[in-house]
């Protein structure tokens, strides 16, 4: 004997090997088609029979339940309950076989929209209203399936569906995977072997590699897009009436950037003193004159955070606007937030001597590094006959920046750390800083890589004076017991550094206090600190009663956390499209590029001309900075990576000996 049951929503057939009780209580060991071993009872049984056999009865069934009219099957249907058997009898007629009540169990299970199952073999037919809402779905469904196929096929060949380029970066970035185009997009990719960038990008949905790069930034960080918005800034009568009690400060301020710097956000004063001394003026741009916490541009900043840099442009934290009204450009006094120190005439920092105040700038000049930095040297600075703009006054900040320095490196051995090295680092080692410059050539962006080593007089000026000004800044706001965005280095480990809204040490920069307040357009946490800074210079030992945040605020600590995680966000952006153009460099000239890298640790290489890290095991097992010549090939500029092969392995001594006999002007042999 065979039974007809349900299992999981499928009509299947089964084959009685034994039976027991009788009436309801009968139950039956069986062997399902797929031969497991079943136990069933009566209860869960729809139909007995002994002919035809159970697999030629399901074979039979499965292809006359496809002819079933289920439409006709519910208009012959009761509207009450009703059996299997009953609506077989009304369907077939009474000389129905197993086969054909099979077929219509299996037609009845399958059709939910027409039919309710209410229990073992029974139904009951489905609300006039809800066969016709379900009939719609069905057919919505069936026609969106076809667009489904039809947007799969056109991808497939290279076109990308004209209904769908509207939408293409919410495709890409934040899809609705229950969506047509979604399902689309996968099934072309599943049929091709591509990525859904891959194919995107075949298709010209999106134009390049870099536009996938920068679209899955600007979704995560700028969903609502990057520009800012035209009718938030600061109007001209807001900012008159800023600067309006602003002192005229009596010196001739310059400030120090390379070419590419448009937010001048420092400046740099030397004036004498009676005493044979000098006044040192470090001069910041002071856009929290015209800002106040939780206004319309607050927002804006507290927002973004920071500047976002990257190769080739920029996405500023401020409106152009602003930055217009408040970089300290030549020709005209600007406001600024300006601290003052006094040194000897062997460039001794009285640091007991640190004034702050808020004032009219007169800006004489804007340095550049790449007109400068070349000629400005130890001894070009005590050359009279030295003709470079602002030499008098680079011999005062040079001399006074090695004390500095000194004083910093001393602290650093204190804290059970290394001195470092005044001046240019070693020849033979590889550059850390890179002027990336990208530029259109004949219709095709190219990328030229320009290597900067640190250490050079003009970069230590600015350097030592940056770090002091953001330790004055540091101690003032400890020693008038107002919070703000410290910036401290302690112990070891990875999370060693980190922002904090109580003074405490930077042991790597060999300083008690460090908050950073020298770049007030460009990162929310100087503008923040220049706030509370604006408050002290104001009103000095009342600072605490008036100032923006006051101790323990909890907005000025998720302020912390907040700019921390962001800052970071945005430095491994850069990163990633530096990287990117690293490749582009390799990839522009066509074919593979032969060039030197050397080994880091663990397998990871860097090549010398560009900074690309790049996996090369087999310098795993080599010294550190081991040099190799290397081919790269096989780019994606999607992925990030590209494949090496290793040409020569050069020893340590070979090395050494080429830096010596062959310097280049980066400071890395040939």
């Amino acid at each position: 004997m065979n039974l007809v049951y349900e299992e999981g929503g499928d009509i299947k057939v089964a084959t009685v090997q034994s039976a027991s009780g009788t009436g309801d209580a009968e139950s039956w060991q069986a062997t399902s088609l797929s031969g497991k071993k079943i136990k069933l009872k009566a209860k869960e049984v729809w139909l007995r029979f002994d002919k035809p056999e159970a697999q030629a009865l399901m074979d039979e069934a499965q292809l006359l339940s496809k002819d079933i009219d289920l439409q006709f099957l519910w208009d012959c249907a009761p509207e009450e309950e009703f059996s299997l058997i009953d609506v077989a009898l009304e369907y077939f007629g009474p000389q129905v076989n197993n086969s054909q009540q099979v077929a219509l169990a299996i037609a009845l299970q399958g059709a939910p929209v027409f039919f309710r199952r209410k229990g073992r073999g029974r139904f009951q037919r489905a609300p006039l209203e809800q066969l016709q809402a379900g009939l719609a779905a069905i057919e919505r469904k069936q026609k969106e399936l076809e667009q489904q196929t039809l947007w799969q096929e056109e991808l497939v060949s290279g076109k990308f569906p004209e209904a769908l380029k509207s939408s293409s970066n919410q495709l890409l970035f934040s899809p609705d995977k229950n969506t047509s185009a979604y399902k689309a997009l996968i099934a072309a990719c599943s049929e091709t072997g591509e990525s859904p960038a891959q194919l995107m990008i075949r298709c010209a949905a999106i134009e390049s590699p870099l536009a996938y790069h920068q679209g899955l930034f600007l979704k995560a960080h700028f969903p609502n897009g990057s520009a800012h918005n035209q009718n938030i800034g600061v109007d001209q009568a807001a900012y008159d009436a800023a600067i309006a009690q602003l002192p005229l400060a009596p010196v001739r301020a310059f400030s120090i950037d390379d070419a590419g710097t448009t937010e001048i956000d420092d400046a740099l004063s030397v004036s004498d003193l009676e005493t044979g001394g000098h006044r040192v003026g470090i001069h910041i741009a002071a856009p929290g004159l015209a800002i106040a916490k939780d206004d319309p541009l607050d927002r804006v900043a507290r927002d973004r955070m920071s500047t976002v840099y990257f190769p080739g442009d920029k996405i500023t934290m401020l409106p152009d606007s602003v930055i217009e009204q408040f970089s300290l450009d030549e020709g005209a006094p600007r406001p600024a937030l300006s601290i003052y120190v006094d040194i000897d005439a062997q460039g001794h920092v009285d640091r007991d001597s640190i004034q702050m105040r808020a004032e009219m700038v007169p800006m004489a000049a804007n340095l550049r590094l790449e007109d400068l930095e070349h000629l400005v040297s130890d001894d070009s600075l005590l050359d009279e006959a030295a003709t470079y703009p602002f030499r008098k006054e680079l011999a005062v900040l040079w001399r006074a920046a090695k004390h500095l320095h000194a004083s910093r490196q001393e602290k650093r051995i204190a804290n059970g750390l290394r001195s470092e090295q005044l001046g240019v680092i070693d020849p033979n080692a590889l550059a850390r800083d890179f002027y990336f410059e990208v530029a259109p050539i004949d219709g095709v962006e190219q990328i030229e890589i320009t290597p900067r080593q640190r250490g050079s007089v003009l970069d230590t000026i600015v350097a030592e004076w940056m770090i002091f000004c953001n330790s004055a800044s540091g101690q003032l706001l400890a020693d008038h017991g107002l919070p703000g965005l410290f910036r401290t280095q302690k112990g070891w480990g990875p999370l060693r550094t980190r922002m904090q809204t109580s003074p405490g040490p930077h042991e790597g920069l060999g300083l008690d206090y460090y908050a950073w307040c020298t770049s007030p357009l460009r990162r929310y946490s100087d503008l923040v600190n220049q706030w509370q800074l604006i408050a002290l210079a104001k009103h000095g030992v009342t600072a605490k009663m008036v100032a923006p945040f006051p101790p323990h605020d909890a907005v000025l600590m998720g302020i912390a956390a907040d700019f921390e995680s962001c800052y970071q966000a945005y430095g491994e952006y850069q990163d990633r499209l530096e990287k990117y153009w690293c490749l582009r460099w390799i990839t522009q000239e066509g074919g593979s590029k032969t060039v030197f890298a050397r080994h880091l640790k663990e397998g990871m290489s860097r090549l010398e001309l560009v900074p690309l890290h790049l996996p090369i095991p087999e310098l795993a097992t080599h010294p550190r900075m081991t040099r190799a010549q290397v081919q790269i090939d096989n780019v994606d500029l999607l992925q990030l990576s590209a494949g090496v092969r290793v040409l020569e392995i050069e020893s340590l001594a070979k090395i050494a000996q080429e830096a010596v006999e062959n310097p280049t002007e980066d400071g890395t042999s040939e």
